[in-house]
């Protein structure tokens, strides 16, 4: 396994995390969960990804009790807050309030502290901006967190919140998570440019697609029993899940195999190319995908193979 620095923190993260969106109690049993976390840290994964939302706090409790008898500095936890928790008008979003009675219960959930990086989940317009960045600087003051970012913020409310930190002399945002893989590369773009000129890492999720990109989805074909896609409900989640992006898919398995790749190795390994991003959050239902997909890790793909995709891009746009 590979490490890279989370923005200037100087906290070392894996190239490859673990989160817990549709994982880890939720979609796959505790005990599988538990395995993978196992798998996860036997691999060299120190960095493991939740929410409060995530199972109204019992991903964040399993994660606690599958990381509880390992030493702390062993992994790095991060988490975030913004979404409804209650039926509490109060219980939502970014203000002081909510932001601090978030972090209390991620560290009751967690049951380990301080929090390494905890993540404003979405952008707030109802709370002035000022008020979140104070917050959360007052919680690094306190030692209940150590780092603070985002995700699915713009490249100008990270430069705001930037701005704000550093003329009040607070501690500023280090990490921006976004979904950037293969078939979803937005995050080149304004993005990448805002994380290099304010010294923040980038924080992939979804790099395979929801599963699109590990060629386990067909054309044509019914998905494959306990996968993602074969769930209705989660299906509708996917916004991957349609024929064009099958097809993408089946062509991109095609190209890796011609250079002797697979398909998820170059899914993850293609969105590690660039030294804005720091870790890839993988998911997984099983021990077995752990120990694959991390094998991505330190993967330097060939000039030629990245010139044959776009290649192939060109000819079927």
């Amino acid at each position: 396994m590979k490490y890279r620095e989370l923005g200037k923190t100087g906290m070392m993260i894996s190239e490859i995390s673990l989160g817990s969106w549709q994982t880890l109690g939720q979609a796959v049993d505790s005990k599988s969960s538990r395995e993978c976390v196992a798998a996860a840290l036997d691999a060299g994964i120190n960095f493991f990804d939740t929410a409060d939302v995530y199972g109204f706090g019992d991903a964040e409790r399993l994660l606690g009790e599958c990381l509880r008898d390992v030493p702390r500095e062993k992994y790095r936890i991060g988490t975030k807050c913004f979404f409804p928790m209650s039926d509490d008008p109060a219980d939502r979003g970014l203000s002081r309030q909510h932001v601090f009675r978030s972090v209390e219960r991620s560290l009751r959930n967690l049951g380990v502290g301080p929090i390494d990086l905890f993540q404003c989940h979405r952008f707030d317009p109802s709370v002035p901006l000022v008020e979140t960045v104070e917050a959360l600087n007052d919680l690094v003051r306190q030692g209940k967190i150590l780092h603070w970012g985002v995700s699915r913020w713009t490249a100008g409310q990270l430069r705001e919140a930037s701005t704000i930190a550093r003329s009040l002399g607070f501690v500023g945002p280090s990490a921006a998570q976004e979904p950037y893989n293969l078939m979803k590369p937005d995050a080149e773009g304004a993005i990448f440019e805002a994380c290099r000129e304010l010294a923040m890492s980038v924080l992939a999720y979804s790099p395979l697609a929801q599963g699109v990109l590990t060629g386990k989805y067909r054309v044509g074909r019914e998905p494959p029993p306990g996968s993602r896609a074969a769930d209705p409900d989660a299906r509708k989640t996917m916004w991957n899940f349609e024929t064009k992006s099958l097809e993408r898919a089946q062509r991109l398995e095609k190209q890796a195999r011609e250079f002797g790749y697979d398909l998820k190795h170059l899914a993850l390994a293609w969105c590690l190319r660039y030294g804005e991003v720091a870790s890839v959050i993988i998911g997984a239902s099983s021990p077995e995908q752990v120990r694959d997909n991390v094998k991505a890790s330190g993967m330097i793909l060939p000039t030629e193979l990245f010139e044959e995709i776009r290649r192939g891009e060109r000819t079927t746009a």
